[in-house]
């Protein structure tokens, strides 16, 4: 077994090597065009993605390009600290009334629109409607308790709830930009706005040029409030590349300032001793894991999804394919990162192939041929061969799965494919991640409730169903936590999750620019508004 680990780390190192030396031959430059965006300005700063925006509207947009550059423009009622923990935004205030039955916000009377628009509480009474009457992605699932708004002045607003709902002012806080009523309300269905021209903007930076593959310029928007004096970069470029390795090397010969994208561990590990760049630590708010299909035989069996459990190195995942760069979840949902929500009890998984086989023969598995192999047991997993890490782990996870008697077979998937495939519940096992699960009692209803929308493992547990129910009519955490651990504690021994790690993401930047904020997961991490407007360079 640890031959095979080492033969992974030495091929995936080697593809590295090639990779950095292939691209030194010919790195693509999308601004040799007039109008600059290379590194090296004071008055830019440009940024590194691998991907182009696919939506421009905030609304609809799940990519994370997308949430990069429409972050610069749409404010969120929220932001959020480095344990998770809401803090201002748009919104000065926020609390329940009428025993939880009504949420009221109080927001700041500073931001304006780019077009001159002052940003009201019609925006947001727009937006939320919007949202719930269109069912405009996940948020409309965060916000099922939303009846109606009152807009009480241009900076209070009221939201009717249907039932006592401890969750509700965090997830429409946090999650849902806020759009310009006078802008989007012309357009008919919100959902179908492509908002591809004609920014208007109340972030620190508008949208004025994009060319698809090569750059996305962002100007200036003198009025932000958020940092004194208004943002300190007059330009903002997000520059395209084909792939992780070409961004590094156009990082170290000064051509981007930032990488947006999370650096894989091993080529992290490359960039560590370079003085012209700095490195910063980034807390994941989600983790990676491997969900398997309740809803096929065999895997409704417990004693089959305890044994692909006891099938997985846990250890040497995080050592082999995160080169050390990702610590234990426990085997639970609620992660280190939130440390006001973990379980102390939690213990993870052990990796034990001999109680696999004992739990399968059990089950009546048996290995008739004498190949090793039990009988009947061959499950495919899918999963994003574009995502490093997990190309990397899906083959440890066969591998050891095998010493277990256990067949998988691979699959990896190009992503828009493997997202059809998840969403369709199209899979046997599926390997992925998840970048913020910030909330428990909203995400673990999501994730884990009968036909919960992002549900993928079919689990329906009217005992974890009742938990979860009692956990978000509370409307503080300290009563919400009890119910929350119980929750989680029935997810971990019915294996509908199995958490492989919490990921510590590496963001590289030129060591000529400082004064980032960090905030948690990939998402934010130094790539947020107010982050990118108090950057200086020098």
């Amino acid at each position: 077994m640890r031959r095979t680990f080492r033969r992974a780390l030495a091929v995936a190192a080697g593809t590295l090597s090639i990779g950095l030396a292939a691209t030194a031959c010919s790195p693509s430059n999308p601004d040799s065009q007039a109008g600059g965006g290379s590194g090296g300005s004071a008055d830019r700063i440009t940024i590194g993605t691998t991907a182009d925006v696919l939506n421009y509207n905030p609304l609809v947009g799940n990519s994370r390009t997308d949430t990069w550059v429409t972050n610069l423009m749409y404010p969120r009622l929220m932001s959020m600290g480095m344990d998770g923990v809401r803090s201002p935004y748009l919104a000065s205030k926020w609390e329940y009334l009428d025993g939880g039955r009504k949420a009221k916000v109080t927001l700041r009377d500073d931001f304006t629109w780019s077009d001159g628009e002052k940003v009201t509480a019609d925006d947001v009474a727009f937006t939320i409607d919007a949202v719930a009457k269109e069912k405009i992605g996940v948020v409309a699932g965060l916000i099922s308790s939303y009846q109606k708004s009152t807009v009480i002045s241009p900076t209070e607003i009221e939201f009717q709830l249907s039932q006592v709902d401890g969750t509700f002012l965090e997830n429409v806080g946090f999650w849902m930009p806020v759009v310009p009523e006078h802008v989007f309300s012309k357009v008919g269905s919100v959902q179908k706005f492509a908002n591809d021209s004609d920014w208007v903007s109340a972030g620190p930076y508008k949208l004025t040029t994009v060319e698809r593959g090569q750059r996305y310029v962002l100007e200036r928007m003198e009025n932000f409030p958020l940092v004194e004096g208004g943002p300190k970069t007059k330009e903002v470029v997000f520059r395209v590349f084909p792939d992780v390795n070409t961004e590094a090397l156009a990082l170290r010969n000064g051509d981007v300032d930032l990488i947006a994208n999370a650096l894989p561990p091993p080529l992290a590990k490359t960039l560590e001793g370079d003085s012209k760049l700095k490195l910063v630590k980034v807390p994941s708010l989600g983790w990676a894991h491997m969900q398997y299909n309740t809803a096929r035989k065999p895997l409704d069996r417990l004693e089959v999804r305890q044994a692909l459990a006891a099938a997985v190195d846990y250890e040497a995942i995080r050592r082999v394919a995160l080169q050390g760069k990702a610590v234990s979840s426990n085997s639970s949902v609620l992660t280190p990162t939130l440390k006001q929500w973990q379980d102390p009890s939690a213990k993870e998984y052990a990796h034990d192939p001999a109680k696999a086989k004992s739990l399968l023969t059990g089950a009546g598995f048996s290995d008739g041929n004498g190949d090793g192999l039990f009988d009947g047991l061959s499950l495919r997993m899918i999963y994003d061969q574009a995502d490093p890490n997990i190309s990397k782990w899906a083959q440890l996870v066969r591998d050891s799965s095998k010493e277990a008697g256990i067949e998988i077979k691979l699959e990896g998937l190009e992503r828009n494919t493997y997202v059809e495939k998840y969403t369709a519940r199209d899979y046997d096992i599926y390997a992925g991640s998840w970048a913020i699960m910030e909330n428990p009692p909203a995400n673990l209803a999501l994730a884990f409730k009968c036909k919960g929308f992002i549900n993928y493992a079919n689990a329906c547990d009217p005992e974890l169903d009742a938990l979860i129910d009692q956990a978000r009519t509370q409307l503080d955490q300290a009563a919400q936590k009890a119910p929350i651990q119980q929750a989680a504690k029935i997810i971990t021994d019915k294996v509908y999750d199995n958490v492989l790690y919490v990921e510590e993401f590496t963001i590289a930047h030129s060591a000529e620019w400082s004064n980032f904020l960090v905030q948690p997961s990939e998402l934010l991490s130094i790539v947020n508004p107010v982050s990118v407007a108090q950057a200086t360079k020098g």
